[in-house]
């Protein structure tokens, strides 16, 4: 029997990636997305003639019903989110409206159409804010510091609480940072590889940062939509951290870019106080060894070869935009 799956959130990084790895184990894969003004199906393109795309909304909990009534999914992967956390303290009610209740309408949904579906949640990292302790497990207490991050809570407790209270098979995945070359350019990872491709080439002088000092856990999102995907084929719903176990500074992110093209970061960096936030989270570290235990998972792509991997993917870009 071919297993379906939903995902929403298709258009997005871990979107793109997990349609990729879904399709290669033999799934149906069906995507939500949004109707937009201006629509970017860039991450999928390659993968379009193999997917079925469907329009529905987090903030319409009719067309949710409907999606599932169409697609009958096995799996249901809820993917997407406002997710970026500066344009959360800029539209915080539309940031909960998406990332919270968003969640709770999609449950609603497997609730009302078919109790079996098992349930991914994208939990994130940014719920533990103000860390209480490190590195941070599934039993660390949340402390967010955006409206993204409150808003991420709500959803993880939600999904906790639908699991409890209906029995349906819901798991959160608490993931830290997950970075790729197809990571949007506004987040720091990819804005640094962006710029420095950009640098490498000539056609831009500087890159402006916020706080060089904030450490991140950054993994590969290829590693952990794997994570996403063993969840659910557990006997038992549950909650996961999906971390490297390392943190490292946008500091050492740039200065490692900056030396696979062979330049200085510290001549092309210039901090611009724009880029801090209201209230911002300094460290995170998780601690990823329950998935390792329970879900035999682990990272395979290690920060150095991270860094490489987008470095080279925006140079190869910038290249050919250059050529055109």
């Amino acid at each position: 029997m071919t297993r379906r799956a939903l995902i929403t959130g298709v258009t997005g990084q871990d979107g793109a990636y997990l349609t990729q790895f879904l399709l290669d184990k033999g799934y149906e894969v069906h995507g939500m997305v949004r109707r937009s003004s201006t629509e970017n199906f860039d991450r999928i393109n390659h993968l379009r003639d193999r997917i079925q795309l469907h329009q529905a909304d987090l903030l319409d909990q009719l067309s949710l019903v409907r999606l599932l009534e169409i697609t009958q999914p096995h799996e249901v992967y809820n993917l997407a989110a406002m997710s970026f956390v500066p344009t959360s303290f800029e539209q915080p009610l539309l940031t909960g409206e998406f990332t919270g209740l968003g969640v709770t309408r999609v449950l609603e949904a497997v609730r009302l159409i078919d109790p079996s579906i098992r349930f991914y949640q994208a939990s994130s990292s940014e719920m533990f804010g103000s860390v209480r302790e490190e590195p941070q497990t599934e039993l660390t207490p949340f402390w967010p510091r955006s409206p993204y991050g409150v808003a991420k809570v709500y959803g993880h407790w939600i999904t906790v609480n639908y699991r409890e209270s209906f029995q349906i098979f819901a798991s959160n995945g608490i993931l830290f940072n997950h970075e790729s070359p197809l990571r949007g350019k506004e987040f720091v990872t990819r804005k640094i590889t962006d710029a420095v491709a950009r640098i490498k080439f000539g056609v831009q002088d500087k890159l402006k940062l916020g706080n060089l000092d904030a450490q991140r856990d950054w993994g590969f999102a290829g590693d952990y939509v794997r994570a996403m995907w063993l969840m659910l084929q557990q006997d038992e719903p549950d909650d996961y951290v999906i971390s490297t176990g390392e943190k490292h500074s946008v500091r050492e992110f740039a200065e490692l870019a900056f030396n696979r093209v062979g330049l200085d970061w510290e001549k092309y960096v210039e901090i611009d106080p724009r880029f801090y936030r209201p209230a911002d989270v300094h460290t995170l570290c998780g601690d990823c060894s329950k998935a390792q235990k329970e879900l035999g998972w682990e990272p395979e792509v290690s920060f150095e070869q991270l860094v490489h991997m987008m470095i080279d993917a925006d140079l190869q870009r910038v290249e050919k935009e250059l050529k055109e």
